[in-house]
């Protein structure tokens, strides 16, 4: 195997690892991510981590505040009514897009899931289920548009949206408002309502950024 190659999955390694860590809160904003003690950690040398730190702060998850320090960016009120705006204009474009290039049975059938998730969300496993149903939903609505550069741009949205999902706190109630909100616009997709489809996305982001506003702690 070539050093290229070696380093580059070095890279690969150390980026997922740092991204879930970040993601998941274990490294909060404003965390100092030094070189030598990350490289270390990770079991990497430090040309794949900083190939890693590069590719985070593409992302706008780091950012570099010297040449050997590099911190968590911080995320505000004010930075989630920003990313909101954007995924507005690609989540309603997408929607409209997928009812009219997609597979209404497909669609039919998350509309179901939905239906029955919003009766299971107090079981055991019924929230990681539903995570797991958006995120198919997620993937239904890309493949339908089939569209690269928006399939892109709401990548790194939903690589944001990780994040502001654990500043929020659980309210159950906007869980199943959610679910519902889910059916509805999956539903519309199947119809090839393309009008609804984009309306109920508009709702829907609507009432999740309001939620999670009023979650957030005071001072943020």
């Amino acid at each position: 195997m070539s050093t290229a190659v070696e380093r580059t999955r070095a890279s690969d390694r150390a980026y997922a690892t740092l991204l879930d860590e970040i993601q998941s809160g274990v490294l909060a904003p404003g965390t100092v991510l030094a070189e030598v003690e990350q490289a270390a950690r990770l079991g990497v040398s430090r040309t794949p981590l900083r190939e890693a730190l590069q590719q985070l702060s593409a992302d706008g998850l780091v950012e570099q505040q010297s040449p050997r320090v590099t911190v968590v960016t911080d995320i505000d009120a004010d930075d989630i009514r920003a990313l909101f705006e954007i995924r507005r204009a690609l989540e309603e474009t997408a929607a409209r897009l997928a009812a009219v290039r997609g597979d209404a049975a497909l669609f039919t059938g998350l509309a179901d899931e939905f239906a029955r998730a919003g009766a299971s969300l107090d079981a055991a496993d019924g929230r990681e289920d539903y995570e797991t149903l958006i995120a198919r939903f997620d993937r239904a609505v890309d493949d339908a548009v089939a569209n690269d550069y928006i399939s892109s741009a709401l990548r790194t949205v939903r690589t944001h949206l990780v994040r502001v999902r654990r500043l929020s706190r659980d309210n159950p109630v906007r869980l199943a408002e959610s679910v519902a909100e889910h059916g509805l616009i999956a539903r519309a997709i199947a119809d090839r309502d393309g009008d609804l489809a984009a309306h109920a996305t508009h709702v829907h982001l609507r009432k999740a950024l309001t939620s999670i506003l009023e979650s957030l702690p005071a001072d943020s």
